[in-house]
């Protein structure tokens, strides 16, 4: 599928909803993705009749499966791993700071670099199947994008466990965790979960709906500058290291022995 595909955007009744369109890879994060639901960001934030966004992918498989392998694959010294998380979390800065509340619609896997993306949004719905999972401990590597803070954010002392044990998290787990703030019925259609969730927001004013995401976004810059720069050190750190490079060799192994 061409770059250009690999993100759809469309803006009606005041959502702007951005799909990424990869399928064929699980929905992988690429960076130029990430930069791409950046710019669209960018270009709607003064939109006057925008009241929502919302983040989601095609298919029920996945959300996105984590970051494309093929292209972390290449980023192998420090300057390589500081600049890919620096990008990485550029792009998703782009959605913590937008002026707006953003919604991420789970419609499957959000696992790794997914599970950051997702964190990345103000608030979480997702079908009854989807995963979310930070599964960067199993690759001997901590988190790149800022998903570290948003976790503790949302989790609080929970957090550690959740990103220690690197497990998938069933929706209704994740629910009970406060990670997710919704979770369709086993036989609800999810597109019309996600417009029952957004309903009631859609009524208030831009100028309310600013104003409170203006509230929960300094919250959040405070707490980013604050870990920040733990979070960039450690990842960059892990990821040159040789255990990562080892789990990954293993990983790969394991992969194509269950084909």
């Amino acid at each position: 599928m061409a770059e250009s595909q690999a993100l759809l955007h469309e803006h009606q009744d005041g959502i702007l909803r951005l799909t990424i369109n990869r399928p064929e890879r699980r929905n992988a994060l690429s960076l130029a993705l990430l930069d791409r639901i950046a710019a669209q960001l960018a270009a709607h934030r003064d939109d006057p009749g925008l009241r929502l966004v919302v983040v989601t992918a095609t298919g029920e498989r996945a959300f996105a499966a984590g970051g494309d392998l093929k292209e972390l694959d290449a980023v192998r010294d420090e300057t390589q791993a500081l600049a890919m998380s620096r990008r990485g979390r550029a792009a998703l800065d782009a959605i913590r700071d937008f002026p707006l509340p953003v919604v991420a619609a789970l419609n499957g896997l959000a696992l790794g670099g997914g599970a950051e993306l997702a964190m990345a949004c103000d608030l979480r719905v997702a079908a009854a199947h989807a995963e979310l999972g930070f599964l960067q401990g199993r690759l001997n590597v901590t988190t790149a994008w800022g998903g570290g803070i948003d976790l503790l954010a949302a989790a609080g002392d929970r957090a550690l466990a959740i990103l220690l044990d690197a497990h998938r998290l069933p929706a209704n787990e994740a629910l009970a965790l406060g990670l997710v703030h919704r979770v369709a019925r086993a036989d609800e259609p999810f597109a019309d979960c996600v417009q029952d969730f957004l309903r009631p927001w859609l009524a208030r004013s831009p100028g309310v709906l600013r104003g409170f995401k203006a509230l929960s976004s300094a919250w959040r810059q405070a707490l980013r500058a604050r870990l920040a720069s733990i979070e960039e050190g450690h990842f960059v750190s892990s990821w040159v290291h040789a255990d990562h490079w080892e789990a990954v060799a293993r990983d790969g192994r394991e992969r194509n022995a269950g084909r």
